[in-house]
């Protein structure tokens, strides 16, 4: 079983917790049964670092999915090549995390087809929010939420000219450092705005592309995590002081530039700062992949 992952961007600015986009950035990793043992390779970014062990993130997430499914393979063997960059807000837990779930209902023998609704459930309940999981899965730009039940989240069609453009720092950030840092409680007038701004978005996003730099306005995360990560805080206000919709990615440290066409690219590639990188990227319309015995599968 092969499977390809997205890389996401989670709050896109106002909608926090709940909007995410899934991003021309993958992981890809072959999956298989074996006879016994564990045997984990991991390739790209990464290589070196991540675990290749029981507690390497796909595995936890494989085992997890095998237990609600009532199976128990032998033997797995892992081959991990990622392209996602790690612990930088690009949503590179949520992509190891649906990549160890699909590959368990996928290789389930018991299981004759994926349930994309109870895939996205225990994903969400593994990572703790589905805001990354819900686009890694299904693509394109999704909103998400918590039900009683479990997670749910639905897809938007993004425009086709909006360009996602990311500034990528050699430096990492703690998802449980920055999600430290917010306070219990905000103004009733920046919930409302930020309210307001959310519903915006989602018409900027699906309609109209001019609007992106006020749909992208927000008051409750950003600034508030910007001790944590003071050159992603002073590049995001450089960018949407020259008029480009820039967010912070996630949870940072990460900058995400909406822009409303492709020939911004050129334009913001200037505004990195030394030692980040630029990414043009666009829209991945496709989520999670699985390709099994040659034939590919969009979930």
């Amino acid at each position: 079983m092969r499977i390809r992952v997205p890389a996401t961007s989670a709050n896109l600015g106002p909608a926090f917790d709940a909007a995410g986009l899934a991003l021309t950035c993958w992981d890809e990793l072959e999956v298989e049964v074996t006879d016994g043992g564990l045997a984990v390779t991991v390739a790209g970014e990464g290589e070196g670092d991540l675990p290749t062990d029981e507690s390497h993130l796909v595995v936890q997430a494989f085992r997890a999915a095998c237990a609600e499914l009532g199976w128990s393979p032998a033997g797995l063997r892992l081959a991990a090549t990622n392209g996602i960059p790690q612990g930088r807000g690009m949503g590179s837990s949520a992509a190891a995390v649906t990549a160890g779930v699909l590959a368990a209902w996928s290789l389930c023998p018991d299981v004759t087809d994926v349930d994309e609704a109870a895939v996205l459930r225990l994903c969400s309940a593994l990572e703790g929010h589905p805001d990354n999981v819900a686009p890694c899965l299904l693509g394109g730009a999704t909103l998400s939420w918590t039900t009683p039940a479990g997670a749910r989240a639905v897809r938007l069609a993004v425009r086709p000219e909006v360009t996602p453009v990311l500034f990528v720092p050699g430096a990492t950030l703690s998802t449980h450092v920055a999600r430290g840092l917010l306070p219990a409680a905000v103004p009733h007038a920046d919930a409302a705005a930020n309210a307001g701004r959310a519903a915006l978005l989602v018409h900027a996003l699906t309609t109209a592309p001019e609007l992106l730099l006020e749909a992208t306005e927000d008051r409750l995360h950003q600034a508030q995590r910007a001790p944590a990560m003071p050159d992603s805080a002073a590049l995001l206000a450089r960018l949407r002081a020259d008029g480009h919709a820039a967010v912070v990615s996630g949870a940072g440290p990460c900058v995400l530039v909406l822009a409303p066409d492709a020939s911004a690219a050129d334009e913001l590639a200037a505004h990195a700062p030394n030692g980040w990188r630029c990414m043009p990227l666009s829209v991945d319309d496709d989520g999670a992949v699985v390709h099994e015995m040659g034939r590919a599968v969009r979930l």
